[in-house]
């Protein structure tokens, strides 16, 4: 038996008798050509190769199918695994049709046996869908490329569905950058009553509009001051929350985000374990879906935990077509199981998923919703006081749901005092406190699935993939925003006389947010541009649809690929072909008032630059690195000045200059052609002599300490102290210093030779190993 992981192969060894063998392939075992298009444009055939690092995996795989009675290909069930087992298939030519192809949502006794009671041929329709997606991407990744290259900044790379998540972040930021901050003064009042056991309540009411200047705000309070506040209105309503469904793959990285803290690939990566020692169902679906066991199971071990009446079935059902996924939905193989056996990270999620399944199958909580009116006589204003009672916790006992920060329930928790209508209530205080309207939110990674979900982009096996990508491109990272303090301004009325006073706040501070990086605005300007189709949404969606279709077999993979190809080639030609009046991204700041030549930003080979200058000017332009925290959109000229301050001279050491300068990695000491780069709680501008004569100090005892033992009859090798330890450096190549040498000084130049002479011949008889396996 085949499957993709070693660690899903260890389970299922537990299950399956001695008659079975159960071996991994570690994922792909082959995929299309690393260096080469990969794609037969011709005919649209894709061109695989098995790595160089899987050769000796596939030879093994080979010998053992042969002398097996019956292979059993027993990948996951998504397109993925079904494109997995039809790999296996086509590189150790096994037969299709004798071939036995299993699935399984749970890593279970009862789930292997079952599946291998009811095998089943490789569903090609998946594999074609798998095949699409891989060859449209690889069309996509290869052709756009290369035109970024040409027009923006070499190294840069795009892809059909990560450009458009970057559009995603992209366009938030601008409408957070467009957004003009409107302050409005909120007036609450605060009052006393007592209870039937005669014990004072404090309660709070809002006023049912807002005013948008202070001055408005105050003539405001000073009308109302001695009139009388009536209970107009109590409303009691009672209501209903329904638990959530039981977790999607989305769903499930969304709420692990919120509640644990994980990346998406975090999530992912954990779940994946939990799937793969048998404590989960399969973790990359779209489906709300549970089992009938599951229900069974979860309505007995809520009463048994709780009492019947926080017992209630649901069957919930999935409204996304969603073909390629898992058919059930995130949840526990067994539900009897509360806690497991594992790391930290694998104990939270599981407990996670474990009290969502169950509290999905628990009875609605039960809320008494109250609504005061107290009005303000001779006046058409009146202030309104919301609380609510639980009156009985049903799903909630277990489990609560987390939100995004933009959507919390406005819902007051707070329990009212029990009044009755035309009850007269004097304020104990009254104010009016300035408050900021928000400007939009930046995206988590958990509200991006969730907006890539809704817009039909990508499907649950690829969330992860995507997120990852756009930030290791660095078209995105992930950051914090201090924000800024700002002075809220209030007005309190007491005893007839208005109190000023202020109270300072951090405004707009975000955490762990996706924030676009300069390239990845100028790429994204870039395909808007030239490339819009590739970058609508729609189109993006409606392909996975089409890719859907071609699951189902309802069309050919290839036709998808034509319709596509036909269109974007002639763009890509185009696009390569036209010539640019400047640089995408480009902005004219100014002119430098010594040289009088232009001073413009713009994206240069490392990355954002200021440059003095053009490049068909006699005089070479000078260039200046932005700093980490400025941008190209946002960088003023006099800041964009102050980054040709540098280099400057400092002073003189040991004879030689000491400059103060600025590169691609940050700023440096420049002294007799040393480089020392400066730490991040030094301004280069304010460094000293002393400063700068310290650090190279302490940069040449770092060199002494590195530099343990040198040979004088062997000038090439040298014993240096790096990061795991001693190690040996021989004509510029390095060598492990076996555990067993604790004797620096004791080292000779022939034991030190007999050490790298050993390594060569192990590293020589393994290359041999590669080689031959190659061949065969």
């Amino acid at each position: 038996m085949i499957v993709e992981s070693p660690a899903k192969a260890k389970t299922l060894e537990k299950f399956l008798g001695k008659d079975y063998k159960v071996m991994s392939s570690y994922g792909h075992i082959r995929d299309l050509k690393k260096k080469d298009f990969g794609v037969d444009l011709d005919n649209l055939n894709p061109e695989y190769e098995i790595p160089d690092d899987k050769l000796a995996l596939v030879k093994s795989l080979k010998k053992n199918a042969n002398d097996a009675d019956t292979v059993w290909l027993a990948s996951d069930e998504d397109r993925e695994g079904e494109a997995i087992s039809w790999h296996l298939a086509q590189v150790l030519g096994l037969d299709l049709e004798h071939t036995k192809r299993i699935v399984f949502h749970e890593i279970t006794k009862n789930a292997i046996l079952e599946a291998i009671k009811a095998p089943r041929t490789i569903d090609v329709n998946l594999v074609n869908a798998q095949q699409a997606r891989r060859v449209l991407d690889r069309i996509v990744g290869f052709k756009l490329s290369p035109v970024l290259w040409k027009k923006l900044k070499p190294s840069l790379s795009a892809g059909r569905v990560q450009s458009v998540s970057v559009r995603l972040i992209v366009e938030r930021e601008r409408e957070i950058e467009q957004f003009k901050a409107e302050s409005s003064y909120k007036v609450e009042a605060e009052f006393e009553t007592t209870d039937e056991k005669g014990q004072k309540i404090d309660f709070r009411a809002d006023l049912n509009t807002r005013f948008k200047t202070e001055e408005e705000a105050r003539k405001f309070l000073e009308s109302i001051d001695g009139k009388t506040f009536t209970v107009a209105d109590i409303s009691k309503k009672p209501t209903k929350k329904t638990p959530a469904p039981p977790f999607t793959t989305s769903t499930l990285q969304q709420e692990a985000a919120r509640k644990l803290g994980f990346t998406v690939s975090q999530t992912m990566m954990v779940a994946q374990r939990l799937y793969e020692s048998g404590f989960i169902t399969y973790m990359r679906t779209d489906s709300v879906n549970l089992s009938t066991l599951c229900l069974g199971t979860s309505k007995e071990e809520i009463i048994a935990q709780w009492g019947k009446e926080y017992s209630k079935t649901r069957n919930y059902h999935t409204s996304s077509k969603g073909a390629q996924e898992a058919h059930e939905a995130i949840r526990p193989t067994y539900i009897s199981n509360h806690e497991i056996t594992g790391n930290a990270q694998e104990r939270k999620l599981y407990e996670l998923i474990w009290k969502r399944t169950l509290a999905s199958q628990m009875a609605d909580a039960e809320i008494e919703k109250t609504t005061i009116k107290i009005a303000l006589d001779g006046t058409d204003y009146d202030f309104t006081a919301n609380g609510e009672v639980v009156t009985f916790d049903g799903f909630l006992r277990l489990y609560h749901e987390s939100f995004e920060e933009e959507e919390q329930p406005d819902d007051e928790t707070r329990q009212l005092p029990n009044l009755t209508v035309g009850t007269q209530l004097q304020p104990v205080a009254l104010q009016a406190m300035e408050r900021l309207s928000q400007a939009p939110v930046r995206y988590t990674e958990a509200s991006l699935v969730r907006k890539l979900e809704e817009l039909g982009i990508g499907r649950p096996s690829t969330y992860a993939p995507i997120i990852s990508t756009i930030q290791q491109r660095e078209y995105v990272t992930k950051g914090n925003k201090p924000g800024e303090k700002y002075q809220f301004h209030i007005l309190k009325l007491s005893k007839g006389k208005i109190k000023e006073s202020t109270k300072a706040e951090v405004v707009g501070q975000e955490k762990a947010k996706l924030i676009p990086t300069d390239i990845g605005v100028v790429v994204n300007d870039f395909l808007m541009q030239f490339f819009p189709e590739i970058m609508d949404y729609h189109f993006t969606a409606n392909v996975e649809k089409d890719f859907d279709k071609v699951a189902e077999g309802k069309t050919d993979w290839k036709k998808v690929i034509k319709h596509f190809y036909r269109d974007f080639e002639p763009m890509v030609e185009k696009t390569m072909s036209d010539k640019m009046d400047h640089k995408m991204g480009e902005r004219v700041l100014g002119i430098d008032p010594k040289s009088g030549k232009p001073v413009s930003v713009k994206i240069g080979r490392f990355g954002p630059v200021v440059q003095i200058g053009s490049a068909t000017d006699s005089e070479k332009p000078r260039f200046a690195q932005l700093k980490k925290d400025q941008s190209i959109q946002t960088i003023t000229f006099e800041e964009a000045m102050d980054l040709f301050k540098l280099p400057r001279t400092i002073g003189e050491y040991e004879g030689a200059e000491v400059t103060i300068g600025t590169g691609r990695f940050g700023p440096y000491v420049l002294h007799n052609k040393t480089y020392v780069g400066i730490p991040a709680q030094y301004d280069p501008m304010a460094v000293t002599l002393e400063d700068a004569i310290e650090l190279l100090k302490q940069k040449q005892q770092n060199e002494e300490q590195k530099h343990l033992k040198q040979f004088d009859s062997e000038p090439e090798l040298e014993v240096l102290n790096g990061r795991f330890g001693p190690y040996l450096r021989y004509k510029g190549a390095n060598y492990k210093l076996p555990k067993s040498i604790d004797n620096i000084e004791g080292l000779t130049v022939e034991k030190c030779l007999e050490i790298i002479q050993a390594q060569e011949n192990r590293a020589g008889s393994a290359r041999s190993h590669r080689a031959k396996t190659a061949k065969s």
